[in-house]
């Protein structure tokens, strides 16, 4: 049986389910249980030269994936979760000191992520006030990161934003809705400043 058909089986039987989950995740830390952790060296995809620091809290179970590209480094204190969604990251990456990057997010090459930074790809779901917020489970919707793209400290990047190449975020933002190609953001929610005009060729304001 290949893999994608067990993890179609394993999903329609609830109680399968949960044995798997609780055999490879905590059901109170939330996080890989220490033995499954024991194994990451073998299932990340890690490419020439990146470095994870080992103060980096790796909340990585092995049923989504975590790929992180050649000469990319992630700083100390930071914290990965791909456990509801995906974690790529490109070649030539700087993920700064104590980010925390939630899947499923997708992120280019040359990408510079400054301290402090929060990207979340998920968002809980509350509509049902007979339940608690915590009971009614979490919803997804992928990040998305162009190349050459830098993001200023402290901003956070919410669930769904698709945010271009060669864009500056500036320090603080909070990024709800997508930004293209080539522009510069500042505030809360994000702004474009400036954009660069491909057909003069100069940065203009907005």
């Amino acid at each position: 049986m290949d893999k994608n058909k067990l993890k179609i089986r394993i999903k329609q039987n609830p109680i399968l389910k949960r044995l798997v989950l609780n055999f490879i995740m905590h059901p109170v830390k939330t996080r890989p249980q220490w033995w499954i952790r024991l194994f990451q060296p073998f299932y990340l995809k890690r490419g020439k030269g990146s470095v994870i620091y080992r103060s980096v809290r790796k909340d990585l179970p092995p049923f989504n994936k975590f790929r992180l590209g050649k000469y990319s480094i992630i700083e100390d204190y930071s914290c990965l979760n791909n456990a509801v969604g995906n974690i790529i990251i490109g070649d030539y990456c700087r993920i700064g000191l104590s980010n925390t990057v939630i899947g499923p997010i997708t992120i280019g090459n040359r990408v510079n992520i400054s301290q402090n930074v929060v990207l979340i790809g998920l968002d809980h779901s509350y509509q049902d006030i007979t339940k608690g917020i915590i009971e009614q489970g979490v919803t997804t919707s992928p990040i998305i990161i162009g190349d050459d793209t830098i993001i200023g400290a402290n901003t956070v990047i919410l669930p769904g934003v698709t945010i271009g190449k060669h864009c500056f975020i500036g320090a603080g933002c909070v990024v709800t809705k997508d930004i293209p190609d080539y522009c510069v953001t500042v505030g809360n929610p994000a702004k474009i400043i400036k954009q660069y005009n491909i057909e003069n060729n100069q940065w203009e304001r907005v």
